[in-house]
């Protein structure tokens, strides 16, 4: 028996067989999850395709977290499939490569500011309030971050939108929690995914891993990452919410 037998868990945010996302969504059914997953737009055809990938193929619900109309239907649309949600995962992010990342911090204009933060950190709040009335108690939410107390080289935007992002996560846990509703993150180490291959420079993150992981770093493997996501889902964390999860080989913890 896996560790989320008979949970339905929504994950948002699947695109390619390399995101994050669909990672959990995989390793999450073999641990016994019911999966539903999401994306919008012209994203949805690669969703479509990848998910072939996963058995059973999960339910495809489209979700842009910038439209009230698709937050507001959410809840009835997801019922179609399950009665409750033991989880929601929330595996979005975005910033304008060409404004607001690759060193471009000082001449982002503010609509891209707010677009980032909004679809970075605000969704995970209203994402969650959307699925609010089918959440169980208890039940786990779970998002995914990079280390935002510090800055780093060419994530400018998106690392504040991160910053936002771990704040609404412990704010959600304060008001959520007497719901029986946990919330945390997940602190990844860069990863190949392709919002990464979207921002300029960003090799020199792995640059850095490759210097200062303990334990080292496989900037391939989702899976360490995908592994906590499932582990923050089940039982197994009760009473643990409003923290950060580090998996990313231990650079959150050296110095120079």
């Amino acid at each position: 028996m896996g560790i989320l037998e008979g949970k339905n868990i929504l994950v948002a945010g699947v695109t390619l067989d390399t995101s994050i996302g669909f990672h959990v969504a995989r390793i999450a059914q073999q641990e016994g999850a019911n999966v539903i997953v999401s994306n919008f737009g012209r994203a949805m055809s690669l969703t479509g395709r990848v998910i072939k990938k996963l058995d059973p193929v999960p339910p495809l619900l489209e979700v842009d977290v910038t439209n009230e109309e698709h937050l507001a239907s959410l809840a009835d649309r997801v019922g179609e499939h399950v009665d409750h949600l033991d989880g929601l995962v929330h595996s979005l992010a975005f910033a304008n490569p060409a404004t607001a990342l690759g060193g471009k911090f000082l001449t982002t204009p503010y609509d891209d500011v707010s677009t980032a933060v909004q679809v970075s950190a605000y969704s995970f709040s209203s994402l969650t309030m959307a699925v609010k009335p089918l959440l169980a108690n208890p039940a786990s939410v779970v998002g995914l971050t990079f280390d935002a107390t510090i800055s780093w080289p060419v994530y400018d935007w998106m690392g504040v939108a991160k910053a936002a992002l771990e704040s609404t996560s412990r704010y959600l846990a304060r008001y959520l929690g007497p719901d029986g509703v946990r919330v945390n993150l997940v602190a990844a180490g860069p990863l190949e995914t392709l919002a990464k291959k979207a921002i300029g420079g960003a090799n020199e993150f792995n640059e850095v891993w490759e210097q200062r992981a303990p334990i080292g770093w496989n900037a391939r493997d989702m899976a360490p990452t995908a592994k906590a996501v499932v582990a923050l889902l089940s039982d197994w964390f009760p009473a643990t919410t409003g923290e950060i999860v580090h998996v990313d080989g231990g650079v959150h913890a050296m110095g120079a």
